[in-house]
């Protein structure tokens, strides 16, 4: 990454802190973070780094071109990776308008203010710059049968988050195609890894295994979701801002294709070789002795996706991007992080609504 100044929105969320941790151990880049640091993002997801003196935090919110203006006139970022959002499909199903907010209206003013920044720069500064928005594989929708879905795929968004996501995605395409601004749009499949916050359903499971809690399973639980780790879609992301080319769109996915079922259980089984459910005084108050136990299906939420798979084959033919992490490796190392950070999880789970069921359509 050289000495580039990079700007990275919701830098303090899950993907964002994860995304952050890997451009200070490496290379000598400036990092900017811009994260107006609701729920989900928290100052402790960058603690390890504050005193870094190439790391800069800025409290905003993308929505506010002015703050936005004077941080791009401040720090001059060549590269914008744009990952502010909100991200949690049964959210937007009590409530759309945070997701329209945030990932629409942010996106779009994001989009003004970098363009903007860019006026005002130089030519080669012009020419160096990338903004890389980060987007999801929630926008093609559910996939029938065994296919993959290319970059070139339909859009059918089945939920307000995903919709929220297809919208920004348009506008990110359409301010190139008009405007010539350099943009590439990413879109992984779902993430896991630390720092996650536990309304997701790897953090969720473990953590209300630990706490003796039901594990929820919507409907039938078979559901297939491809999973990649979090460090390998942060080395992508880093691939698309500095070999990508403006326009392009890349799918990054894992192959991991799961049943939420078969994920609870691969949860429990991990857990259960680390911390036996037996020696869990929790769930002996629950009278079980295996985390299993704790499993109940519970109604499935409104417009829930059978299937989810995206084809990686761009990413990996043009700019050699390969999953480094296993399944199996990324949920053991994934486990040991929330074994190790209790003192993390538990003010994550601080929130009065921890616990209830979300995403029931009224």
């Amino acid at each position: 990454m050289g000495n580039e100044t990079i700007l990275v929105t919701g830098g303090a969320g899950f993907i964002g802190a994860n995304l952050v941790g890997i451009l200070l151990a490496g290379g000598q880049a400036r990092v900017v973070v811009l994260d107006l640091l609701t729920y989900a993002g928290n100052l402790s997801n960058l603690a390890g780094h504050r005193e870094n003196d190439r790391l800069f935090f800025h409290r905003a919110d993308v929505n506010d071109s002015e703050a936005v203006d004077r941080i791009l006139a401040e720090h001059r970022p060549s590269q914008v990776i744009h990952l502010a959002a909100e991200t949690h499909v049964d959210r937007s199903i009590d409530d759309p308008e945070p997701f329209v907010r945030s990932n629409i209206d942010g996106t779009f003013s994001l989009l003004q203010a970098c363009r903007r920044h860019l006026r005002d720069s130089g030519e080669s500064s012009r020419e160096r710059f990338r903004f890389v928005h980060v987007s999801t594989d929630e926008v093609y929708g559910s996939i029938d049968g065994e296919a993959a879905c290319d970059e070139a795929a339909a859009f059918a968004p089945n939920s307000p988050y995903a919709a929220s996501k297809a919208a920004a995605d348009h506008l990110v395409r359409a301010f190139h195609r008009t405007y010539r601004f350099p943009a590439i749009i990413t879109r992984s499949s779902n993430n896991f890894g630390p720092f996650q916050f536990p309304e997701k359903l790897i953090p969720l499971i473990l953590l209300n295994c630990l706490e003796g809690r039901d594990l929820p399973v919507y409907g039938d639980g078979g559901q297939v979701r491809d999973w990649l780790h979090v460090d390998d879609h942060c080395r992508g992301l880093l691939l698309a801002a500095e070999e990508g080319k403006p326009g392009r769109e890349y799918n990054l996915g894992a192959g991991n294709l799961t049943t939420n079922l078969e994920m609870v259980h691969r949860i429990c089984g991990v857990l259960e070789k680390r911390m036996p459910g037996a020696e869990n005084e929790a769930l002996r108050r629950r009278g079980a002795s295996t985390y299993t136990e704790l499993i109940r299906q519970v109604p499935d939420r409104p417009g829930h996706d059978r299937r989810y798979a995206v084809d990686s084959g761009r990413i990996e033919t043009e700019l050699g991007w390969r999953c480094s992490v296993t399944l199996d490796q990324g949920l053991e190392s994934t486990i040991a992080w929330y074994l190790e950070n209790r003192e993390w999880w538990e003010q994550a789970q601080s929130r009065p609504d921890r616990g209830e069921r979300l995403g029931r359509a009224t």
